[in-house]
Order: C-alpha cells, then structure tokens, then sequence
C-alpha cells in the first residue's frame, strides 16, 4: 500500500462513509494512490498445485531453505489490483532468482552480514525481492508501514525516520513514488543507500559467495503495532519463526490443494507470515490485493477468492463486518454477488481485534445463498511477540462461544503444540479455568525480547514467559480473549470492558462500527474519576448534534450503568489506529489529554 501527495477522492471517501468502519479502513488501507498498472504479463497466475514437486508441510530450518525448496516448483504469489486484473505473477523459482541477484547487489554496495535493510512493505513484487535478498545476503530485513491516514506525509516521514534509527539501517528501499519520502527520513541517521529499488539494482554484484541468514540467526524485525515516538523492533528469529510457522500449518491442516487470498498489508505480522512466508513453507500459492484496493473495491475481495477458488483468506473483523453490509447495500452490486461461488472456502481466518460474534453471524448470512459455509470461520489470537499466531481451533469447526458473567465471548481455540498458556491473577499465581486474568506464553514461538530494547524487553518476558497484556479465560483447554490490560476500565470498582460501551455506542442508526472509544481518566490524569467516550461523526446541524449525544450518554448509562463524558470529533481527524488496524485506546486518550478533540 504509493504516493500519498494526493489522498483518495472526494467521491471515492463519500463511498466509503456509506459503509461501516469506513474511517478505520481508510486509515487501515493508507492513503497512497494506486501503483500503476503494469502490462500483464504472459501466462496464467501461478497454480495450486505443484506437478512434480512432493508437498512438504513446514519443517524448514530457515526462510532460505524454504525458498530454495519451493522454487523446484511451479506455484508463488500473484498480484490482482482492484479491478481483479493480474498485474504480476512472482513464481517461488522467479523469486529466488531475483532475490539472489538483489543479494549480490547489496554486498557489492558494501551492506555487510547482520547489518539492517529497512523495506517499505507495499503490496508489490519489489517488498518480496529486497526481503528475500537481505536474507541471501546476510542482512536483516526491517519492514515497515508505508503511510496511513490523509494528511499523512510529515507524521509519516518522522516515524519512519525514527524506525530507521531504531533499527540502525544502512539502507532503506521503498516503491518509487514513496522514495523522496524515504530520502527525507533518512536524513541525519547511519542510512546511506536509499531509495526505490533502481538505486540497488545499480549496484555492482559481488562474486564472493552468499551468505544467507542461516538457522541460528535472526530473520527480520517486526516493529509492533502502534509504534510511534519509542518504536520496539520485535527480534524475530529463523528458529522461532520456523517453529510458529510449523504449528500454525500443522493447526490450519494445510494440504496441496490450498490456496489463499489476501488484501492484509504485508508490513504487519498477519499479512506477511501467513500470506507470505507461511505459503512458502508450504509451497502454496496466493494471490495477493493491496489494502488501499480492498477499500477501493471491498468485493474484490469476495470476487477473488470465487473466481480463483481459494480455499484460505483471513481479515479482521472489520473487513467481515464491511463487505457484509455492501452485501445488504442497494442492489447496485447485485450481479457482482450473485455471480460469487464461496463454496471454495475452507478457512476464514479471523483475528487481530476482538472477535464479535455478530459480525461473523451477519457475514455467514449475507452470503450463504453464495455458497460460504459458516464452519470455515477460524477464530485465532496471536501476536508479533509470538511471531504471530498462538491459538488456533480445529479446522473447519466453525465458531465456539462461551458466555461468561452474561457476555457472549468467542473461542480462540488452543494453542499450538508446544506452547503454554497461563491465567495469572493480580499476585502473579496462576488462576483456575474461567477465571479472567492476564495472559502469559511460554514456547518455541516466544521472542527472546524487543531489538536492542533490554528494560522493554525485561517488562514482558521473565523466565521465558512472556506477558501478552491480554486479558482473558480458559475454558476447556481453549482462550477466551476479553481485552487488553491497559483498556480496562475500573469505576468504582467495578471492571467494565470498553468493548462493551463502544458496540452499544455504535448500534445506533446513525453510527457504524469503529465509531466509538471508550477509555477512563483518574485522578493522576489530573482531574475525578470519569470514562470519555469519544465518538467520530458531528452532525452539521445543532439539534441533531445535541439529540446524538443524549443518545448515546442513555445507551451508556443503559450499557454499562455509569454515567461518561462524550466528546464528538470529525471523521476527518478520525480516532487513532494501530498498524493492524485496531483502535488504539492509550493514543485516543494521549490525543484527548493533549486537547486534540476538545471538548463536549
């Protein structure tokens, strides 16, 4: 997800607004034009199924050797833009060949062995060769976000800058019509080749032999979402990845004749290990659309996966919760729907945010008559600390539910082999099943720690268990997720999940999800005890203003029996997101104390 000189058009931000989670996609997707199209080129996307290659589910020691492994055959990744047209198709043997290239090219420019090589990570061909090469060559890939939110260009250009001095980069590579922004973050930190990836590809080629990130080694840093003025690189290991990439295969069942489709951005932990790294290991193909194109074209999406018979995708639950209602929509999309055969579609991952199981309920039913089936729906819970995914269900079992003091929670299933997962209670003991508590892992997926980070690092791993900052339950043996630590709310105390008052907020008619935050102020926030409610939409006329506001101070009093200050901001300035898409509650009330929104 290129340019950000020109945000998307007016008529194209009134489209999105018609749907729910508009604002949250729209920054979610990033503000970029769109790469332009390429001459199609010769043959079909890559196949499912390889014709000679024997299938190998994982067991790789590093990212190399499964590259190595998976360029004997035909299948890899292909490239749809928003209209479903196939810009480009990148074989696993092309990839290799390229990324061997692009590796000699960094060595003869002088990038030695462990030093850092931060990506632009946009949905484009050139993101797989740098990552790839910098893993041929020694150099430890470092992708990041391309810009998210309009009026982005200056926020963009300081946090990439800060990301470039947390990581240490000698050289950073970004899509060309993003270069300058790169160049200008760059400035005053140790990068010194830096641009769209013509710079490297003028670099002489070494003759001396590669030297690969090997088994022992680390394999790239994921910086965590959320990110900003202290970004925390998360040390991903060969070792570790391998291990997290072998169970969730092992989970997910994959076979040789699964296929996937994505529009996740391959900057976040979800997009580029299992639409990416987690397929090579296993020698599938996917079929990739950029983010800022799903929200150009959310039923592409759909249309895509029928058209290509893909039988994995996955998504948070807003992209679910959007194409459901264009699905609700007036009929102008009719043909478009009923031409779609979801039958194909075996595993509909779900994570990244709390999982509502309404969301999925509204999805299974706007598109039963197409054929989805509701028992493909994989809800999952993971994080980057564990490479990404943690706990899994067994595939094709549907949803589980599980009601706990009156709410309704879904299932996370268990988790991978080898992995533990303990409940611990204030006092740090662990807590009996259906008690709620604080998540700790510990297993072969556990980052040893943040990047060059030793204090961060020593607040969340002791003894090789990690404090996740979720809170949760088991119960028979699988995770029930009921929100982050830091989110809780406590009046009176008495806990109440934020969760809780936003969905109410955002049931109104004239509200959509993603358009409430609920955080609470103490006394250290300089004032009483109190919860905020931040809702994005003001309505133009007064009435209207003043009737949405006694709305929603009833339906939080009727939600979560307390009584809330409600503030209203523009959808333009947006409530704050994190790079997975999630709503980020400690910045909306960092933004609100600073006096961002003002007040109600």
């Amino acid at each position: 997800m290129t340019s950000i000189r020109e945000p998307y058009p007016a008529r194209l931000l009134e489209a999105f607004a018609s749907g729910t989670g508009a604002a949250r996609l729209q920054r979610y997707a990033g503000t970029l034009t769109a790469t332009p199209t390429q001459p199609v080129p010769p043959g079909p996307p890559t196949p499912t199924r390889n014709t000679a290659l024997p299938f190998r589910r994982g067991g790789f020691a590093s990212l190399v050797e499964a590259l190595d492994y998976a360029a004997q055959g035909e299948t890899g990744l292909n490239f749809f833009d928003a209209r479903g047209a196939l810009t480009a198709r990148l074989p696993w043997a092309d990839l290799r060949v390229q990324a061997e290239r692009f590796a000699r090219r960094l060595m003869g420019g002088g990038i030695g062995r462990g030093e850092r090589l931060v990506i632009v990570a946009d949905t484009w061909p050139g993101f797989c060769v740098a990552f790839f090469g910098a893993q041929y060559a020694g150099v430890l890939p470092v992708p990041v976000a391309v810009p998210v939110g309009l009026g982005a260009r200056e926020s963009y250009i300081a946090q990439l800058h800060r990301q470039i001095l947390a990581a240490g980069a000698i050289g950073v590579v970004a899509p060309a019509e993003l270069s300058e922004f790169a160049v200008a973050a760059a400035a005053g930190t140790w990068a010194r080749i830096v641009g769209p990836l013509s710079v490297f590809e003028d670099l002489p080629e070494s003759r001396e032999p590669l030297q690969p990130l090997s088994p022992d080694e680390r394999c790239y840093i994921q910086f965590s979402s959320g990110s900003t003025r202290a970004p925390l690189g998360v040390d991903i290991r060969q070792d570790r990845l391998m291990a997290n990439i072998d169970g969730s295969i092992a989970r997910q069942e994959l076979d040789d004749d699964d296929s996937g489709v994505s529009w996740l951005p391959l900057y976040h932990d979800m997009g580029l290990i299992g639409f990416v790294l987690a397929p090579l290991c296993a020698q599938r193909s996917v079929d990739l659309m950029a983010p800022r194109d799903f929200a150009r074209r959310p039923m592409q999406w759909l249309s895509l996966i029928s058209r290509r018979r893909a039988t994995i995708t996955y998504s948070p639950g807003f992209g679910y919760e959007l194409v459901a209602r264009r699905a609700q929509a007036p009929r102008r999309q009719a043909r478009e729907e009923t031409a779609l055969d979801l039958s194909c579609l075996k595993l509909a991952g779900i994570g990244a945010d709390m999982i509502q199981p309404g969301v999925l309920s509204r999805f299974a039913e706007a598109f039963a008559a197409q054929g989805f089936d509701p028992r493909a729906f994989l809800p999952s819970y993971g994080m980057a600390e564990v490479c990404v995914g943690l706990s899994f269900p067994q595939r094709f079992a549907g949803v589980r539910t599980d009601i706990l003091n009156g709410r309704e929670f879904v299932s996370c299933g268990r988790p991978m082999d080898g992995h533990l997962v303990q409940v611990r209670g204030p006092s740090g003991m662990p807590l009996a099943e259906r008690r709620v508590g604080r998540f700790f892992v510990h297993g072969p997926s556990v980052m040893p720690g943040y990047y060059l980070k030793t204090e961060e690092t020593a607040a969340v791993l002791a003894d090789g268990w990690l404090d996740t900052g979720d809170l949760g339950y088991i119960a028979d043996g699988e995770l029930i997720v009921t929100g982050r630590a830091k989110d809780l709310i406590i009046v009176n105390g008495r806990n109440i999940w934020p969760q809780d008052i936003e969905w109410a907020v955002e049931a109104l008619p004239c509200l959509r999800r993603g358009d409430a935050c609920a955080f609470s102020l103490d006394a250290a926030d300089g004032g009483t005890e109190e919860v905020v409610v931040l809702v994005q939409g003001v309505p133009a006329d007064d009435g209207k203003r003043i009737t949405l506001i006694g709305d929603i101070r009833q339906t939080v009093k009727e939600a979560a029996g307390i009584d809330c200050r409600i503030v209203l901001i523009s959808r333009q300035i947006g409530l704050p997101l994190t790079s997975s898409g999630k709503l980020s509650r400690t910045k909306a009330k960092e933004q609100y104390l600073r006096g961002d929104f003002g007040s109600a």
